[in-house]
């Protein structure tokens, strides 16, 4: 599939007179699609039932007559002010009780059943209208679910919902109260009406509850989308996308995913290196206008897996940005290398944000390819630049990978229901596992926790993944592989419970973790080798292979065929040797790289990424600054 660039317009934003304009320019830089729409219900709606659609109606055509395809989003995240007044408990409630307002936008409740009545009557109207425009080549629901901690609240429509979901999963308050361990603290409920939401508790709630509120809550958006995307479809052929975000494990996207056909991320790497990315103060440094070198590969594996295949970046950081803590400018290079990033991941399309940099409101320190005066920001002509190398070389589907990683947001869930240890992170531990595999130069695939095929892969990978999936576990059964699992996989059952057999009661091993121990950042436990643990480490009773152990003398690493088990979470000299020695046992070539230079194969290229801010030499090459390096090499 030939691979594409675009971009975010709002048009609701400039003067009418100027969309032909724009919209020349951009076809003119190379753009193919252009997403619009997804915060204009206000435009669209401006008062209840009343709708405007000729605004709309010309800026598609004005776009469509450049040659250019839209991306149409539903409105659903920014609903007008008349709905809060028409719906004044439409709002969310954050978990200390404090309800959220009006005044910038996700400003409702997934849980809120008056609120998707009247979504449902905006996307019926935009689909009913525009389903079958020539120029509407594809959909995005709403706009970042989970953006700005908005999955879980604590309202009475949440308390309502809630309660209805219980009664479905559990169909009795004595299953409830088995399932959840209720006679512990004298917590037994007589009927679901008792059950309220797990906070404002004296301390904290049984954590079995506090999964089942994480598991609706994950349910709720799913629905949420849901109920979008199937209006769509009754009027429109075209594919429906949805913009998820970096780090964000607040719902399962895979259970949100199964309903789309496409993938798409919002991927802003300076601004996540200086928010949220998992890197030392140095790499911080080191990479504060290129971003860290494995997050945003992390995220394309990730959505590529959430999307079956299909994903593109929805929104690509071009300049300084203006929601991070600091907000540097990107060096001369990285939008052009950030876009081949995701291209040789997989991505079908790129879309810039934004078209040109507002002049008003909360985004005005946000960059765009235009400064708002209308000149061309540098990102301007990186744009450009890539959208010539496409048009040269148009093929750079990915290719297969021999390494594979799993991946399951309900652990993410549980380690913070009960961490154990205060820096006990499951998508960091997750992280750090995929970025020491691409340090070695592999390619990984992000898999999800119900595989229930592993034999596409040599290596597999799980760590930390609360509870092993009956397919999964299945799958490890039959799998000819190496497989490297845990630490603290397998360790509760799906109502957070400790399982017995006690963990990790994995295919044909005989290994017991009898004893658990959080490490802080002052303690750690040396390996017999190099290395160290750090923030975990478990003790194990196993008669299994010891393939190393602890310098205090525990089983560090054990073995029963080709099923790892690992006891603790591993510095990085541990784990570049251990996942080194992996590797060679399964056959597959592990060369590591310079810091800052990554690797990524195609079908029928190989490419190198530089992150750093000078030249690097590497197998004969040097490769620029923030720059980008490809050479064809034979299928494999």
């Amino acid at each position: 599939m030939k691979r594409t660039l675009g971009v975010c317009y709002y048009p609701e934003h400039w003067p009418e007179s100027q969309w032909v304009e724009d919209a020349a320019q951009m076809a003119k830089l190379g753009l193919t699609w252009v997403r619009i729409g997804e915060f204009a219900w206000a435009r669209m709606e401006p008062t209840p039932g009343s709708y405007d659609w000729g605004w709309l109606d010309r800026a598609i055509e004005a776009l469509g007559a450049a040659g250019l395809k839209v991306v149409l989003g539903t409105p659903t995240a920014t609903p007008p002010r008349w709905m809060l007044t028409k719906h004044p408990d439409m709002l969310a409630v954050d978990k200390d009780g404090k309800q959220r307002g009006f005044g910038s936008r996700r400003h409702y409740d997934f849980s809120h059943r008056p609120y998707r009545a009247e979504c449902a009557k905006i996307v019926t109207a935009l689909a009913e209208r525009y389903g079958k425009n020539p120029h509407v080549a594809a959909w995005q629901t709403d706009n970042e679910y989970s953006c700005h901690n908005t999955t879980l609240s604590y309202s009475s429509a949440a308390l309502h919902a809630f309660r209805d979901w219980l009664a479905q999963r559990y169909q009795s308050p004595d299953a409830l109260n088995r399932a959840w361990g209720n006679v512990f603290w004298s917590m037994d409920y007589a009927d679901f009406s008792e059950v309220a939401l797990p906070n404002l508790t004296v301390t904290e709630a049984n954590p079995a509850h506090v999964m089942a509120f994480r598991r609706f809550a994950s349910d709720e958006v799913a629905a949420f989308n849901r109920l979008q995307t199937e209006i769509i479809r009754r009027h429109s052929a075209a594919p429906i996308a949805h913009n998820y975000m970096g780090q964000v494990t607040d719902f399962d996207h895979f259970a949100t995913g199964a309903d789309l056909d496409i993938a798409s991320w919002d991927a802003y790497p300076l601004g996540f290196l200086s928010d949220r990315a998992p890197s030392t103060p140095e790499n911080r440094l080191r990479f504060v206008r290129q971003g860290e070198p494995d997050y945003q590969a992390f995220h394309h594996d990730l959505y590529r897996a959430v999307g079956r295949g299909r994903w593109w970046i929805m929104e690509q950081q071009p300049g300084p940005v203006n929601w991070a803590p600091w907000n540097p400018d990107p060096l001369p290079g990285m939008a052009r290398l950030w876009a081949w990033e995701a291209f040789a991941h997989g991505a079908e399309a790129v879309c810039y944000f934004r078209w040109r940099q507002a002049p008003f409101a909360q985004e005005q320190m946000h960059a765009g390819l235009l400064r708002p005066d209308s000149i061309a920001a540098p990102a301007h002509d990186e744009a450009a630049q890539v959208a010539v190398e496409l048009a040269e070389m148009p093929d750079v589907s990915t290719a297969r990978a021999d390494a594979a990683l799993v991946f399951d947001y309900a652990s993410a869930w549980a380690w913070e229901t009960q961490p154990q240890g205060r820096d006990f992170s499951y998508f960091h531990l997750a992280f750090e596992t995929y970025r020491a595999l691409r340090r070695l130069g592999l390619n990984i695939d992000i898999i999800p926790p119900d595989c229930a095929d592993l034999s596409a892969y040599k290596l597999v990978l799980a760590p930390g993944v609360a509870t092993l999936s009956q397919p999964f576990l299945t799958a490890l059964a039959a799998y000819k592989g190496i497989s490297l699992i845990g630490p603290r996989s397998n360790a509760k059952t799906v109502e957070f419970a400790t399982p017995v057999p006690l963990p990790p009661n994995l295919p044909g091993m005989t290994a017991t973790v009898a004893r658990v121990e959080s490490l802080p950042p002052a303690l750690t436990v040396p390996l017999s080798n190099s290395g160290q643990f750090v923030h975990w480490r478990e003790k194990i009773e196993t008669t299994d292979e010891v393939v190393e152990t602890t310098a205090d003398g525990w089983p560090a690493l054990i073995c029963a065929g080709g099923i790892h088990y690992l006891a603790g979470w591993l510095d990085d000299i541990a784990s570049a040797r251990i996942l080194t020695a992996l590797c060679h046992k399964a056959g597959i070539e592990a060369d590591p790289l310079p810091e800052g230079l990554r690797r990524r194969d195609t079908e029928t290229h190989r490419f190198l990424f530089n992150y750093n801010a000078f030249d690097v030499e590497w197998d004969g090459k040097t490769i620029p600054a923030a720059g980008v390096s490809w050479q064809e090499i034979a299928p494999r």
